[in-house]
């Protein structure tokens, strides 16, 4: 099958397209065809994937209009590596495009539309959300199979994903998702053994989703190496090949691939 998966957050840092990147190179290297969809109007894939900036109309920007043609803007990244991860880019034009997502009659429903008039052929396609509970992290919900929320070990970051709980069980009813997207489980990030809070908070997250009956993924650790990969465009699996935190996505990446079962396209998109 193929997951549709929003990575989701209202707090600015927590890892969001962090998660995203290393996600698709992982499932890539496990020969899955990903397809990475950036809504954030910072344009973070742009920068992580080690992309030039594109045109307002080669975003998800352009997708989003109702001329579009159902060609997807879809970029080849790391093609040195891999030729199974591309990226729909996003960038400031997405603050206008959320604008007009609240008029517009189908707003929360449009990019669920084009994935079904237009689908994508990948194995996972996986959006990378702004840090807000706007427009366009809702059309994602409507969009998507399953989000994964990750959450710095901090208060003000827990808190935040209680709301972002909130949110989305509201809104799945509100927008009468059927399915219902999965909440595919917590992703603990930046996670840095020396502090007693993120020790605390790390021991006692598990039970407390338990009760909900969420997952909680092992965490990501804080490291620098992190920033210098981001910085040359590249997922640590490629920067630093033999850093240990490359291998702190390994959990979450195989429960992604048991859902998938194995990879099923051999046709790209352009």
């Amino acid at each position: 099958m193929q997951i549709r998966l929003a990575v989701i957050s209202n707090a600015g840092g927590s890892g969001k397209t962090t998660l995203s990147v290393h996600l698709a190179y992982d499932l890539a290297k496990r020969k899955y065809n990903v397809a990475l969809l950036d809504l954030d109007p910072q344009g973070s894939l742009t920068l992580f994937c080690g992309l030039n900036p594109p045109e307002p109309e080669q975003t998800l920007a352009g997708v989003l209009k109702d001329k579009f043609d159902g060609v997807w803007p879809l970029t080849p990244c790391w093609r040195q590596y891999t030729n199974n991860v591309v990226v729909c880019q996003g960038g400031m034009v997405l603050t206008q495009t959320a604008d007009e997502l609240v008029l517009h009659k189908r707003g929360a429903y449009l990019l669920a539309d084009c994935l079904t008039d237009y689908p994508l052929v990948h194995d996972v396609v996986i959006f990378d959300c702004p840090a807000t509970l706007g427009p366009l992290p809702l059309m994602a919900l409507a969009a998507c199979t399953h989000i994964i929320i990750p959450v710095q070990l901090e208060p003000k970051s827990i808190q935040g994903a209680a709301h972002l709980l909130e949110w989305y069980y509201y809104h799945c009813k509100y927008l009468r998702l059927n399915p219902t997207p999965e909440i595919l489980g917590f992703v603990p990030n930046q996670y840095d053994v020396r502090r007693s809070t993120h020790r605390q908070m790390l021991a006692g997250l598990p039970e407390q989703l338990q009760h909900m009956k969420i997952r909680a993924f092992p965490a990501i650790r804080d490291s620098a190496e992190f920033v210098n990969a981001s910085g040359q465009g590249l997922p640590l699996h490629i920067y630093r090949p033999s850093h240990p935190a490359k291998d702190d996505f390994k959990e979450t990446t195989s429960h992604l691939v048991t859902l998938i079962g194995k990879p099923k396209t051999t046709k790209k998109t352009k």
